[in-house]
């Protein structure tokens, strides 16, 4: 049940049946309408600018049309109270019987209580890592994986059918020069002194066991063959086993991927899918033969002072036209995202999502371009960027990995914090901003340490409930139970908070699944398990309000209800942020 869908409708009905409305023929917009949590709880439960957008069309002031819609809500038996405030907010009071079935809803829906109709099982691709294939994972890697799985989780649990994909890169200049690394690697395993790694080569010990592997499979035979040959059977054994290492990088962050895509097979059978692409956009109109004016500044890597086929991007919201073919008659990298792109669209997805880092903000418009012009504005593109991450040890910054040759390692993150801090912290701030990773804060067992916080709440429910069995031997917790007990118990102004703020759960899934917004998980996790900590610790000073009750059987039961509907939700946004729900935590 989304309580704020509930309350948009009673709003809508009551708005309608208003007589200044029945003038003006009942013609009114709900379009600009929100529904939603007071900024200020003291306000109240739901917050309403109904009177506020409609006043002007109907003629009248802000205030008296809320006072007008105030009335209609008199008879109504879940509200409690209504106000109006400032230019004319509407705000409403629910009763305590209404928190109650709601209560009950939650525990009878359990972890499936906030899943979502919404996304209406549209099609949705969401790609993200898509690290090249030349070394292992950084922890600027880590954030895009976190945000575009726990996305991807998000989106899926919010009705949208949802496919998890990574690009590989493995094509282009990256993997020659990763295959001549490996081959010299390999000349190493063989005995060669190979000395200092030259410039332009990846450096990185990583590359030490692929030399290896080379030398057992092949012996010195690779040294004797020609070198197409050679290099051809090194970089695929080199993709190969960057991408194993890739996998277990993801694995141990707990990421995983629907369909890794092959750049490489753009380009097979002479590149048929970047030919078929350029004909597609040919016969739509966006190609054609010309010369792009010198760039302002740095001339990007593409730029050929010759006349060139182009893609009309300009046309479809791009800064510059863009090549798609070299002097040399090769096709440019852009040409191979044009295929990747008509690709999916042919795959059947009406919407695709680019999680990308922040030195990738160029590529937003001409990938918006090649969208609107491969589909004729049919399917949605959005690119999401995520900023960088700063690695600290108690406040001072992380050295190098020495393994990765000139950087910190994805793994070298989850080895030494865990799993669940690295993935709730990097959805612990909007993508959009830098965020500091300290390994001795997310470390910490305390408030300050948002994962732990989190996790301690649901593990604090799982022993609250075993303590009450330890209590009442016979009680019944299973959820059946519990959604028949009487909620009448629950009165007081800190039980009824947490129930509002469960009730809030629907309506954040459904707004962080729209707004591509992860992270509100995380914080709305944060909120909530703030209001069960707080409430146990109000326990302590009054007897009456903790959770079991030895002298009050039908008040414990109520109570667990709560707690069991608490843990249920704490678990269901643990999971869509990819973490665990412990039941101890020592």
């Amino acid at each position: 049940m989304n309580v704020f869908k509930d309350f948009e409708i009673r709003i809508k009905q009551a708005v309608e049946t208003l007589d200044v409305v029945k003038e003006n023929g009942g013609d009114v917009s709900f379009e600009r309408l929100t529904v939603e949590p007071p900024r200020d709880p003291a306000h109240g439960d739901i917050s309403t600018n109904a009177a506020m957008v409609l006043a002007k069309p109907l003629g009248m002031n802000p205030r008296a049309l809320a006072e007008l819609i105030a009335l209609q809500f008199a008879g109504d038996t879940d509200v409690a109270e209504t106000s109006v405030a400032g230019p004319g907010f509407l705000n409403f009071r629910l009763t305590a019987a209404f928190w109650g079935r709601l209560l009950t809803t939650i525990i009878a829906e359990g972890v499936e209580y906030g899943r979502s109709t919404a996304g209406g099982n549209r099609k949705v691709n969401v790609e993200y890592v898509s690290a090249n294939p030349t070394g292992p994972m950084h922890v600027g890697h880590c954030r895009g994986a976190v945000v575009g799985d726990t996305l991807a989780n998000l989106m899926e649990f919010a009705g949208f059918d949802v496919t998890k994909e990574y690009y590989v890169n493995d094509a282009g200049s990256q993997i020659d020069v990763l295959s001549k690394s490996a081959y010299l690697r390999y000349r190493e395993a063989l005995g060669e002194e190979i000395g200092d790694i030259p410039a332009g080569l990846y450096p990185g010990d990583y590359l030490v066991p692929v030399g290896q592997a080379l030398a057992d499979e092949f012996g010195s035979s690779l040294r004797r063959m020609a070198e197409d040959e050679r290099m051809a059977l090194i970089k695929d054994r080199t993709i190969a086993a960057m991408m194993a290492m890739i996998r277990e990088d993801l694995k141990a962050l707990n990421v995983q991927h629907d369909v890794f895509f092959s750049e490489r097979s753009l380009h097979a059978d002479g590149a048929k899918a970047i030919r078929q692409a350029i004909n597609d956009l040919t016969f739509k109109g966006h190609v054609y033969k010309g010369k792009l004016p010198p760039p302002k500044g740095q001339p990007p890597e593409d730029w050929e002072d010759r006349e060139q086929t182009l893609f009309r991007s300009t046309e479809v919201g791009d800064d510059i036209d863009r090549p798609l073919i070299k002097s040399d008659g090769g096709y440019t990298y852009f040409a191979a995202d044009v295929a990747y792109f008509r690709d999916k669209f042919e795959r059947g997805y009406s919407e695709m999502i680019y999680v990308l880092g922040a030195d990738h903000g160029g590529y937003i418009k001409r990938l918006e371009a090649v969208a609107k012009a491969i589909s004729a504005g049919d399917a949605k593109l959005t690119v999401l960027l995520t900023q960088l991450v700063k690695i600290f040890r108690n406040g001072e910054p992380v050295r190098m990995s020495k393994r990765s040759g000139d950087f910190v390692t994805l793994r070298d993150v989850v080895d030494e914090v865990g799993r669940d801090s690295v993935r709730f912290m990097m959805l612990f701030r909007k993508s959009s901003e830098t965020l500091d990773f300290d390994f001795a804060k997310v470390t910490e067992q305390s408030k300050d340490n948002p994962v732990f916080y989190v996790q301690y709440a649901h593990a604090r429910c799982a022993s609250v409930l075993r303590q009450a069995l330890e209590t009442f031997p016979d009680l019944d917790l299973t959820p059946q139970a519990l959604a028949s007990a009487d909620m009448s118990a629950l009165s007081h102004e800190s039980e009824l908070a947490l129930v509002a703020k469960l009730g809030e759960y629907p309506r954040m899934i459904e707004a962080a699944a729209s707004g591509q917004e992860p992270h509100k998980v995380a914080f709305y996790l944060y909120d909530l398990a703030s209001l069960l900590h707080a409430h146990w610790n109000k326990g302590r000073d009054e007897p009456g309000l903790r959770f079991i009750n030895d002298k009050n059987r039908q008040s414990t039961i109520a109570r667990m209800g709560l707690v069991y509907a608490v843990a249920s939700v704490l678990k269901s946004g643990l999971t869509i942020t990819g973490t665990e729900a412990p039941e101890e935590m020592r």
